[in-house]
């Protein structure tokens, strides 16, 4: 990780907006990106971060808006101490290290984690007031665009002879009819990236306010079990034999019956299983051609096999056999090329 000492080795902009809010004399510390052009910096020793996004004002607005609606419900989410859209900087709380993701890799109870996150799921889905906020609606308009993104990214680089329009027109055609179903579902605040790396176990709180929130300014209006579905279908990791049935159960018997029956809610949750994994295969290869990301593809063989269970589970045997016809042998493939691409 790389130290700046500020102001001197700060961008202008930067070194403005840390005076203004008193700490003109940080020293910060760069964190590692994501899949976005999105920055964080730790100011060391002062319990905050630094917050830059330049390219994305829309989700810049949406994460402070977001996070002061999501620990109005009482989940926890960075508090916002500071803020300037107009140079897309934000000083928020520093919430530390222990994500899940490393608190996992160091052997910390698998369980208890993911009891603590569905617990925190159930009561974002019980609250009433959790879609008391103004956020796009997940809707077939958009689920379908994200289907495409498996037509437009690995279809070419697997069969470059295909016409990736006439595909795509088919595969959205199918596509939309298997959605339906999901429309009807009652409407929850969706947060789109609800997984281990973007969870962390917080010291010094209690129930769910232990449960730390990050990376959740793509928020939507959608059905609730699309944030289920990311925490235990995760790209990045396999759970223990049995942990995601133990899971869904715990879900199924604390979430209100107004959220639909059991069958439903699983029905819904493979639905969107499937959905995410066709959309992740084709984000997979697009973070490896356009923005030079080629570890993303190291989970490729996890998903192309979560996507096979998943359109077994929920009966998607149409797609499932419009793939299989149109691009013969291409879940060995895919697996093969993310180790080769």
């Amino acid at each position: 990780m790389t130290t700046l000492n500020a102001p001197s080795m700060l961008e202008k902009p930067i070194a403005t907006f840390l005076a203004q809010h008193g700490h003109s004399e940080a020293n910060l510390m760069a964190l590692p990106s994501d899949a976005s052009l999105r920055r964080y910096f730790r100011l060391v020793g002062a319990d905050r971060l630094l917050m830059e996004d330049q390219t994305d004002h829309v989700g810049f607005a949406a994460f402070i808006r977001l996070a002061r609606h999501l620990n109005g419900l009482g989940l926890s989410a960075p508090c916002v101490l500071g803020a300037d859209p107009a140079v897309g900087l934000a000083l928020i709380e520093d919430f530390g290290t222990a994500t899940y993701g490393k608190l996992l890799g160091e052997g910390h109870d698998e369980k208890a984690l993911y009891e603590l996150a569905i617990d925190a799921l159930v009561h974002l889905h019980s609250t009433p007031t959790a879609t008391a906020i103004t956020v796009p609606t997940y809707d077939m308009a958009l689920m379908l665009d994200e289907v495409s993104i498996f037509s437009q990214w690995f279809v070419p680089v697997f069969a470059p002879s295909i016409d990736v329009v006439c595909f795509d027109a088919t595969l959205r055609d199918l596509w939309s009819m298997a959605i339906a179903p999901v429309l009807d579902a009652p409407k929850a605040l969706v947060l789109r990236d609800f997984h281990v790396d973007n969870l962390m176990l917080l010291k010094g709180r209690k129930g769910i306010s232990a449960c730390g929130l990050l990376d959740f300014q793509d928020g939507v209006l959608g059905p609730a079990e699309y944030d289920l579905m990311s925490l235990l279908q995760d790209a990045r990791r396999d759970l223990a034999d049995g942990l995601e049935d133990a899971m869904l159960r715990r879900y199924l018997d604390r979430i209100p019956s107004s959220c639909g029956t059991e069958d439903t809610i699983l029905q819904r949750y493979y639905l969107l299983a499937a959905q995410r994994h066709t959309r992740l295969i084709g984000l997979f290869f697009r973070l490896n051609i356009r923005d030079n990301k080629s570890g993303y593809l190291n989970f490729m063989p996890r998903v192309v096999t979560q996507l096979q269970v998943a359109m077994q589970m929920a009966n998607l045997f149409e797609i499932s056999d419009f793939l299989n016809t149109t691009l013969p042998g291409w879940c060995d493939a895919a697996s093969a090329m993310a180790k080769h691409t």
